[in-house]
């Protein structure tokens, strides 16, 4: 059988651990090739032997320690990435951290601003690399993952929130500078995740994240939280043709009806479905403000 992903090959950032590793194992299972890349070489390489194990004999399973907010290391990444596959169809920018937690008057402020290199500015220098590759093509797939931070306030996770919403600004601002290029650029709300992300606030306690959050996480992990393999389904659509042009949309992977957006494409082209937008008093029943 044709899976998804035959004769595709991805760029998957924060690929080590967590969500990024559920991405590379559903890509491998879809039938990608797949460059794996992290910051700590150890946990990545133990990573690709992992996820290599399941590669079929034509695909191929590379790893690459890299930073992706360091300016000149997306363009060293996306060349490995060509230099291996012949051609990269796919993009995850999955690399991400919360950053400080607390007060924003009282967080260290060179961490908040090295959570932004990191969510926001990582993932634009990944797209400015990726982008000539994919427009000599014609082709090409932008998967950004996002977050809870994009779509509500994170009291005590500002770094986090707001790197996330301004992500999601970005990819649908970029899909839009792109759109006859045949390249579609997507972002993913993966849900609550059980994460190391998941472990710093319990670490962090209730006096740092807000009591009403460490709550809400104490109840998440004995929970199981939303499972990894859903949104990782989501990126493996997202880098199929299956959506062709779905793209400057923000979706979640648990909530949204995501298996049969395609039936819907006129409506998603024609209108702001699944997009950050401001609501208005009307929206919520309100005659005042028109």
């Amino acid at each position: 059988m044709t899976k998804p992903l035959d004769g595709r090959s991805a760029v998957i950032t924060g690929a080590s651990q967590g969500l990024g590793l559920a991405i590379a194992h559903a890509y491998v299972a879809a039938g990608a090739s797949v460059l794996m890349c992290a910051r700590d070489g150890a946990l990545l390489e133990r990573a690709r032997e992992d996820v290599a194990a399941a590669a079929c004999p034509d695909q191929h399973v590379i790893a690459y320690v890299a930073d992706v907010s360091r300016t000149d290391e997306g363009g060293q990444i996306v060349a490995r990435a060509i230099a291996a596959f012949g051609q990269l169809h796919i993009l995850v920018n999955n690399a991400g951290v919360y950053g400080p937690l607390g007060a924003i008057d009282e967080i260290d402020w060179d961490a908040w601003v090295r959570a932004v290199e990191i969510n926001l500015f990582g993932s634009i220098l990944m797209c400015r690399a990726v982008l000539p590759h994919f427009k000599a093509h014609a082709y090409g797939k932008i998967v950004q993952l996002s977050g809870g931070g994009a779509t509500a306030p994170l009291p005590r996770i500002s770094a986090y929130a707001a790197s996330k919403a301004a992500v999601v600004r970005f990819a649908e601002t970029l899909a839009e500078e792109v759109r006859s290029s045949g390249i579609d650029v997507n972002s993913i709300a993966p849900g609550a995740l059980n994460t190391r992300l998941l472990e710093e606030v319990l670490a962090a306690g209730p006096k740092r994240v807000g009591q009403a959050f460490f709550d809400r996480s104490v109840a998440q992990k004995a929970q199981g939280g939303a499972p990894l393999d859903r949104g990782a389904a989501l990126a493996v659509y997202l880098g199929s043709a299956a959506s062709d042009g779905i793209t400057g949309k923000l979706l979640s992977a648990v909530w949204d009806p995501w298996e049969t957006l395609s039936t819907h494409l006129d409506d998603l082209q024609r209108t702001d479905v699944y997009t950050l937008r401001r609501i208005t008093p009307a929206d919520r029943g309100r005659s005042w403000g028109e």
